[in-house]
């Protein structure tokens, strides 16, 4: 039996997951990526390792995503967030077409065909006021934390606008509806529709087909999920409970798996041999072999 490893070394959070050779989830671990991803990676597979109740070398093969995969040197190969979305996406819902991944620091948006081919993408992580790191700052500047972020939204009973394209007219948009007594709920929800709303241009452009799976952090808060659903007048999927975060990290343990079988078919007597050796180690776009 071969265990696989992926490793997704977000910009606020790493996530790991185990994989088994029926490609079912054996351990799995979340923490803060803080200022060192390389070291959050190495915490990571530990905590994963000691969830699933097996030692290091019992690991054949490991995947780094994210921002920080550069950094995970016990990685054997690298792949771009969207190819490791793209594998993710397709174990947990075959049919999936159009991706929406809203992280605290990017959203993407990619469409992608029947073999996870990655046909078109766009990205979001220049303005602020388009990403879940909006939604956090809006939350601590009325005094909540990132995990009472769903449950106040849920409490509101209308949607405060927040129209400014840019985090500072935005911040500036927040200030002014609390000055005017506005509930601080309604302007949470009013955050999440502007949220919402970027990231449904950013599929419009990468011409979103069915089916719509929503993966990332922040579609942890039913509310957002609620609103793309709404603005989209589609239904979505979207992974249970917290497996929403660990998408990516189940693509790259996943293609890791895939990768583990082409190398034993390779190796095997009479097998055909490419007429170049890959590297061992290197970042994959989004094609993924």
């Amino acid at each position: 039996m071969t265990i696989t490893a992926g490793i997704d070394v977000g910009s606020t959070y790493t996530k790991v997951v185990l994989l088994d050779d029926d490609a079912q989830t054996i351990g799995r671990a979340l923490l803060r990526t803080g200022y060192k991803p390389g070291d959050a990676a190495e915490e990571g597979l530990v905590s994963a390792l000691a969830d699933a109740g097996i030692d290091r070398d019992s690991i054949g093969y490991v995947v780094a995503t994210g921002y920080g995969r550069f950094q995970v040197a016990f990685s054997q190969v690298n792949v771009t967030e969207l190819t490791a979305a793209a594998w993710g996406a397709h174990a947990m819902f075959p049919g999936t077409r159009t991706i929406l991944d809203v992280g605290g620091q990017a959203v993407k948006a990619s469409r992608i065909d029947a073999s996870r081919q990655v046909k078109s993408f766009r990205l979001n992580e220049k303005c602020a006021a388009g990403t879940g790191a909006f939604l956090e700052k809006t939350a601590r500047y009325m005094g909540f934390g990132t995990e009472e972020i769903g449950p106040l939204a849920a409490t509101s009973s209308v949607v405060v606008p927040i129209s400014g394209v840019c985090t500072v007219f935005a911040e500036a948009e927040v200030i002014n509806h609390l000055s005017q007594g506005i509930a601080p709920a309604d302007i949470m929800h009013g955050a999440i529709v502007s949220l919402v709303g970027k990231s449904v241009q950013l599929m419009k452009r990468v011409k979103m087909e069915p089916e719509v799976t929503l993966i990332g952090g922040i579609m942890r808060f039913p509310t957002m999920v609620s609103a793309i659903r709404e603005m989209l007048a589609v239904d979505v999927n979207v992974p249970a409970g917290d497996l929403v975060q660990f998408v990516s990290a189940l693509g790259a343990g996943t293609l890791a798996q895939h990768r583990v079988r082409r190398l034993a078919e390779q190796a095997m007597p009479g097998a055909h041999q490419p007429a170049h050796q890959p590297a061992r180690a290197g970042s994959v776009g989004a094609r993924a072999s």
